[in-house]
Formats: C-alpha cells, structure tokens, sequence
C-alpha cells in the first residue's frame, strides 16, 4: 500500500470513530453527603445517581461521597454553590443563618407529622428556590427526616429537668430550643455525633430515630422521647452552571430522575419511622412519649420560637405560614 494510499485510510477511520467517541463522552459530578452510606437519605440519592447514569447511557455519572468524606455537612451548599462539587446534599435548617426561610421546617411543632410537612415543603418551595437561584444553585429534590425527638442520658419529665444537659445542636433552632431549655448547646454533625457521645462532650440531643440508629446512640443514651417536633428535610442542589453544561436530554434526565428520588425519599422515610424506634428500644432505650408537663413545656417553647422565625423571617417567611395554615 502506498503512502497516500495509507494517510487516506487513517483519515478515513478517525471520521467513522469521531461520532463513537463523541457518543461515549462522559461527565462526571461528585456528589458530598454529609450522612452513612447506609442512612435512607444516601441509599436513595445512589439509586437517583444510578438511575440518572442509565437514563443517559452513562454519559453522566455520579459518584457519591458519604459520611462528610468530601466536604463536611456544613460546607456542602457552599461547596456546590462554588462549582467544588457539581452537586450535593445539605439540610435546609443549617442554612437559616443565611437566609431566614429556610428554618421553616425546623420551626417547633408547626408541622409535625407527614401530610402537614409535605404542605408546608409546598408552602415555602417557591421562595427556595429563587433564593437557590440566587446562589447560583438548583433545587432537584427535598426528603424529610422522621419526625424530631429528645434523646438523654436520664430520665425528663419537664422542661426542668434538661437544664445542664451537654446539647448537641446542628442548626439554628435547635441552639435556640438548648438555650431556652438552660442546656448547654454545642454544634457537633451527624458524623461527628457517635465521638461527640463517646467522650461525653454531649449527652443529649434532639432528632429522628434515623439520627439514633447510625450513631448507635444507645451505646451512651438511655431515653428517647418521641416529641414529633418537626421534619427538617435534607435537599439536593445542582450547581446551575454544572446542569447547564449537560445536553437538553441528559437535563431531562436528571429533572425526571430527581421528581422520582423525592417521591421515593418521602414514601421511604415515612415507612422506615417505626422501625427505627422499634430499633432504639430492642437495644435498651426507653422509648416513650413525654409526659403531658413535658408536652406542655415545649409547645408553649415551640409557640415563641414560631413568632420569633416569623419575625426573623420577615414577608417571606409571613406568606409561608400563612400559606401553609390556609
């Protein structure tokens, strides 16, 4: 074969492979979570991860990054936000610092059960996400958490009986709720909590009984109290530029594949409740009710807290409660 015979045939064949090659190219996006690879919330955003790799062919893949090993739980929105990672998961209550009316859902018995979470998430959804786009981000899905409880290490009948306590707290309301309580609140995330427990750094906190089983919170508590307080959610943002960058089918994608993994997270949540406080107690934790002082106690806590956020809040945060309360 002759020299032009044989540039020719090479020429040939890097043409027949360019749109095979164009074909196979792939994006991939990191994905910080802040919680174990066996917690709910990361076990549904692999199979949103994996759904979205196969509805594009694997033109996109998502690699998650479980239990803060990335970035910690308080600096995956920023991380996100910056373009660190593409995507990510944080929970809306540790950003109400920043921005007021993302606290809604940790505002002290406001909603308290699934059906009422699901229309408040409803209520303040518009505002999020033009406070989202404001950050350059993109919401694709919210999931709660079960419902709030107190953990101790003894018995409480009353508010009176928490003052003292070593509190954790991982948002803005629960400082607040510590330092009404006459606790003494120490910012620890979730996977830092178990260490936190072990070296007695705290000895109570409130949040779901997801919370207490990765932790294994029975090693160090004794006492569960299933207050129902609130159902902050965990959301998963997209930095917009990142989404952006993708083709118009893989966008799609990942919008169809996102409504699902949210339909999914809250059946799942709302299924895996009881067990988890079946699980406290099979380990030794008492788990119970509080008792009708208690309850007393921390709704008059959770009335003030309310017309604090609001307030906080501002016409934002007056138009998601009454919203909500229509």
């Amino acid at each position: 074969m002759n020299r032009s015979l044989s540039l020719a045939a090479v020429a040939a064949a890097a043409v027949l492979c360019a749109p095979i090659s164009a074909s196979m190219a792939q994006t991939k996006w990191d994905m910080p979570m802040a919680y174990p690879a066996t917690n709910f919330h990361t076990i549904n955003a692999q199979k949103f991860a994996d759904a979205v790799k196969a509805g594009t062919s694997g033109k996109l893949e998502i690699t998650i990054h479980a239990n803060g090993s990335l970035f910690k739980a308080n600096e995956i929105k920023r991380a996100v936000q910056t373009g660190q990672a593409q995507i990510g998961e944080a929970l809306m209550v540790n950003m109400e610092n920043e921005e007021a009316i993302f606290g809604a859902d940790g505002v002290p018995f406001l909603a308290t059960d699934f059906k009422a979470a699901k229309k408040l998430a409803d209520a303040a959804k518009p505002v999020v996400e033009k406070k989202l786009a404001a950050w350059d981000l993109t919401l694709l899905y919210a999931v709660p958490w079960p419902p709030q409880g107190i953990y101790a290490n003894k018995p409480l009948e009353s508010v009176k009986d928490m003052e003292g306590l070593k509190w954790r707290a991982y948002s803005p309301a629960t400082s607040r709720l510590g330092e009404m309580v006459k606790a003494q609140p120490v910012v620890i995330q979730a996977a830092e909590l178990s260490q936190a427990l072990s070296t007695g750094k705290v000895n109570s906190f409130m949040s779901s009984g997801a919370t207490g089983v990765d932790a294994k919170v029975w090693e160090q508590l004794s006492h569960f109290y299933d207050t129902q307080a609130w159902l902050p959610k965990n959301m998963v943002v997209v930095n917009k530029a990142a989404l952006a960058k993708l083709d118009k089918a893989a966008q799609d994608v990942v919008i169809a594949e996102a409504k699902k993994a949210e339909a999914a997270g809250w059946a799942e949540c709302e299924k895996l409740t009881k067990g988890y406080l079946e699980t406290l107690a099979k380990n030794g934790m008492k788990v119970e009710a509080p008792s009708a002082k208690f309850k007393e106690d921390l709704a008059a806590i959770g009335k003030t807290m309310t017309e604090e956020w609001i307030k906080k809040a501002g016409p934002d945060g007056q138009a998601i409660v009454a919203a909500y309360r229509k």
